[in-house]
């Protein structure tokens, strides 16, 4: 898109007239990023607010699932394979950072591959996969315990925490905590899952959609797009700005991968609980490589650090700058919560950013 398409979209945007407040909800943490990043935030019209969503899967994560994986890490010993955000997470009482600084062996890894080739590598000790994740990295998480089983390496395991989104959209509105008149819905998962499971949120509760890209022409249409459709009183329809990546079936050979492995399951979402049917474990068949079967352990009770408002966050009922230890006690290089950890965080874009309108 050329510069001069760009600047009648920026300033079709900025003039776009509101007669009242309108709350729309972006569910993708790179969104949050990007809304920022790109400056298309700042170009919002007076009355239009943008509300953080539950679209960061570090964030997301509740202590249980991390107290879980360092206590299996101190009493079996196994090499804990992890993405690089989830190293300086805070759990309830430590963090996989602080386990290493004391001879935990942590490997941050770029793909569940390269956890399943560091087993093959190190066949006399086990690896764990810490993964956490959304329909985004799922399919990939399957092919990688299905191809260590293909290899025969019995050394490997994965704690299973990915998540399911359309489920904890519905559950935020069937909460009814925070005013949301429509979503800007998450382009990568919806690459995954296609349009038509987000179809249930326009037609259930009225409230417009838009699955939009990452890009700045994509910022500024898919927000126009759903501006519009608020002004036309359209509140049951769902568009997809993003057609280059988005189908309405989704990729079928991942869907079919992901769900050849997992079973969807009830799963905990920090700041709101359990919800039915949002999250994935491993099924019976492969029960040698789930970590939580393999290695038993009782975990302490989990707590929530004081003061820490990510759960509020998440729930779209505060924004960063409302926790009393934004800035201050939680930085980046101190984090006290994961919304300030994954580079996905609110708190993290809040902070790297600034406070834009």
């Amino acid at each position: 898109m050329d510069k001069n398409t760009l600047r009648k979209l920026a300033e079709t945007l900025k003039g776009f007239s509101l007669d009242e407040d309108v709350y729309i909800m972006e569910v993708c943490g790179t969104h949050t990023v990007q809304y920022f990043r790109t400056g298309v935030r700042s170009l919002f019209p007076d009355k239009l607010h943008l509300i953080d969503g539950p679209g960061c899967p570090v964030c997301v994560t509740p202590n249980e699932y991390l107290d879980l994986a360092i206590e299996i890490a101190r009493k079996y010993n196994p090499i804990v394979a992890t993405f690089g955000d989830m190293v300086k997470v805070p759990s309830s009482y430590s963090s996989l950072k602080e386990e290493k600084a004391k001879g935990m062996e942590v490997a941050i890894v770029y793909s569940p591959f390269d956890a399943v080739e560091l087993a093959a590598k190190n066949p006399d000790r086990e690896v764990m996969f810490v993964n956490v994740g959304f329909e985004t990295t799922a399919p990939g998480e399957a092919q990688a315990v299905l191809e260590a089983r293909e290899r025969n390496i019995k050394n490997f395991s994965i704690l299973c925490g990915n998540k399911l989104t359309v489920p904890a959209v519905e559950a935020l509105l069937q909460l009814g905590e925070t005013k949301i008149d429509g979503f800007i819905l998450p382009g990568h998962v919806s690459t995954v899952i296609g349009a038509n499971p987000w179809r249930i949120i326009p037609k259930r509760y009225n409230k417009p959609c838009v699955i939009a890209g990452f890009e700045t022409e994509d910022l500024l249409l898919g927000t126009l797009m759903l501006l519009e459709l608020f002004a036309e009183g359209k509140n049951n329809v769902l568009l997809n700005q993003y057609k280059r990546a988005v189908t309405e079936e989704g990729n079928l050979k991942a869907i079919e991968t992901m769900y050849e492995v997992f079973e969807v399951c009830d799963s905990k979402w920090r700041g709101v609980g359990i919800i039915p049917k949002s999250g994935l474990r491993l099924k019976e068949k492969f029960c040698d490589f789930d970590a939580q079967k393999k290695f038993p352990v009782t975990p302490p009770p989990s707590k929530e650090p004081k003061g820490c408002r990510c759960g509020d966050i998440l729930r779209g009922i505060a924004l960063p700058p409302d926790c009393p230890l934004f800035g201050k006690a939680c930085r980046p290089e101190h984090p006290v919560g994961p919304c300030m950890v994954s580079s996905e965080g609110a708190c993290a874009a809040y902070y790297t950013y600034g406070q834009m309108k």
